[in-house]
């Protein structure tokens, strides 16, 4: 099994526990993505309390190094989507780890 979790499995996972169907998760989930990210577009902080906050980051101009050739390449100022987990989420996974781990 991979360790990657889809967007279906997420699906799956949310229609078995909240007994809505697959066609109404998938909307559901998909508003949800799309209002996250558009937010971020908007250069605004999304904060969901026990989960985490969602942020976009400036990273400033610099100059890069193209590993094939050597050459430097400038790379112009750019902004990318940030993830923050929150202290009970963090709390929650390593608990859940070591747990798991120890009973192997």
């Amino acid at each position: 099994m991979a360790n990657n979790v889809t967007k279906a499995e997420l699906v799956d996972y949310c229609a078995g526990k909240t007994g809505l169907t697959k066609l109404e998760v998938k909307a559901v989930v998909e508003c949800l993505l799309e209002g996250i990210k558009n937010a971020m577009i908007q250069g605004r902080r999304i904060e969901i309390r026990g989960f985490g906050i969602f942020t976009v980051k400036a990273r400033r101009a610099r100059m890069a190094r193209n590993p094939r050739t050597g050459a430097q390449v400038p790379l112009g100022e750019r902004y990318i989507p940030n993830f923050r987990p929150s202290d009970e989420f963090i709390a929650e996974v390593d608990r859940s780890i070591k747990a798991r781990v120890a009973a192997e």
